[in-house]
């Protein structure tokens, strides 16, 4: 396909999302069913072209004067591959399938726009309603840190250190220009992608069928270790969903001591089978979602919470998802978080602690959620933590990498794409009294 014909599909794709409110990966896969011409490549493309439209879709719109697919995918067309409005006419003459190209007006329109004039939430790139959440959060300088949540992501990857180290990794995947991690001492990382690039299927790699690695981005690869998981140690993965941080424990554990793992969706637990065996992991118990687990009540040392939240640090690879989300979504999501946090709370013997995580910005998901649990649970002793000590003691040298918020006798963290390099993450640690 041509040029045209991919600007073609990904405004057809476009509209189909917008249309049907429906996720973009389903969109994007049922075209390429559809239409089994389209090659790897093409597809890319396509898919790069939806995605940079969604992640900008106000600052897009704005610029362009028009919030339709067609203007949206072209503006993600010159933006993306760097062209004039006369190369991009250059390169679709007489290309029979490529749309017409929006009035010559309005693209110079485009490309003389001034964003820095445009309200908040166009310049961040977030519904109205989301702007105060955000800069609740993150405070005078939200506007930038949401700015960065529209950027292309890299693709993260997690060592296995039962079966390899980085650099033997890192040698395996040099094609892929892999590089370590800024901030995760297990993580690597293939950049952004660029123009019409596409990541590379990992997946596909024989270190990975061979249980070397996983796909996790870095964020979450720090999240988990700074649960501070001990060798030997009693603990309750909650939320286990597909097992991503399950795995990272076991490895941090050395194999050793036990985890529990469970989630209330056999669905999304379904897939750590294999990658428990993929890996080599041997401290893993399953729980199925049915099972009753109140035997370990009072036995845990650390209960791992990945709470349900609205994935607002995700947007950079699920910009779809925040034009889809609600106030109403938002108060569900709190409401499930508060659930999760009072069925932890058992499982914790004295002295033992809860790691509360999401993947949110918004200070509704995450300290007003410990803040309501912590009310809930003072008969019980539980306090905050000092997470930036965890953080230290992980990374000496890059306290100024997250957001430190004091918070009642301790202080949580925030992981963010502008100051951290990685998806927006919350973390926290309760602990009970002894």
């Amino acid at each position: 396909m041509r040029l045209g014909g991919r600007i073609s599909a990904a405004i057809e794709v476009l509209d189909d999302i917008e249309s049907r409110r429906r996720p973009v990966a389903d969109a994007l896969k049922d075209w390429g069913l559809n239409h089994r011409f389209a090659g790897s490549g093409d597809r890319a493309v396509i898919g790069n072209l939806v995605y940079d439209a969604l992640r900008r879709k106000r600052s897009y719109a704005f610029r362009m004067g028009d919030d339709g697919a067609t203007a949206l995918v072209f503006a993600a067309a010159i933006d993306a591959l760097a062209l004039t409005p006369n190369d991009l006419a250059a390169k679709l003459e007489g290309d029979r399938f490529a749309p017409q190209l929006p009035p010559t007006d309005q693209l110079e329109a485009f490309m003389g726009a001034e964003i820095a004039g445009a309200p908040d939430p166009v310049r961040a790139d977030v519904p109205d309603w989301v702007a105060p959440h955000m800069a609740e959060a993150l405070g005078e300088g939200w506007v930038d840190e949401a700015e960065a949540l529209c950027e292309r992501p890299p693709l993260d990857l997690r060592v296995n250190l039962l079966k390899a180290d980085r650099d033997k990794v890192a040698r395996a995947l040099a094609p892929h220009k892999a590089q370590a991690c800024g901030l995760s001492p297990v993580g690597l990382r293939i950049p952004p992608i660029q123009g019409e690039g596409r990541h590379p299927n990992v997946q596909a790699e024989t270190g990975f069928q061979k249980g070397w690695f996983e796909i996790q981005d870095e964020g979450s690869q720090l999240a988990a270790l700074l649960a501070g998981a001990r060798e030997g140690e009693q603990v309750l993965d909650l939320c286990a969903g597909g097992g991503g941080k399950t795995l990272a424990l076991a490895a941090a554990m050395n194999n050793t001591g036990q985890i529990h793992a469970t989630d209330s969706d056999r669905q999304r637990l379904a897939p750590i089978h294999d990658r428990l065996k993929r890996a080599g992991v041997r401290n893993v118990q399953i729980h199925d979602p049915r099972e009753d687990i109140a035997s370990l009540h009072g036995k845990m040392d650390l209960v791992l919470v990945d709470a349900p939240c609205t994935g607002s640090g995700t947007w950079r690879r699920r910009p779809d998802a925040k034009w889809r989300l609600s106030e109403t979504a938002l108060e569900k999501r709190t409401e499930e978080q508060d659930r999760v946090l009072d069925r932890a709370a058992p499982f914790v013997k004295p002295g033992g602690r809860v790691a509360y995580i999401t993947c949110s910005l918004f200070a509704a998901e995450n300290q007003k959620r410990v803040e309501a649990f912590l009310t809930r649970r003072a008969a019980q002793g539980f306090t905050v933590g000092n997470a930036e000590t965890e953080w230290r003691g992980l990374l000496p040298e890059t306290t100024q990498r997250c957001r430190v918020t004091a918070f009642a006798a301790g202080n949580v963290l925030t992981l963010t794409p502008r100051l951290s390099g990685t998806d927006g993450f919350f973390f926290a640690i309760l602990e009970r009294a002894s």
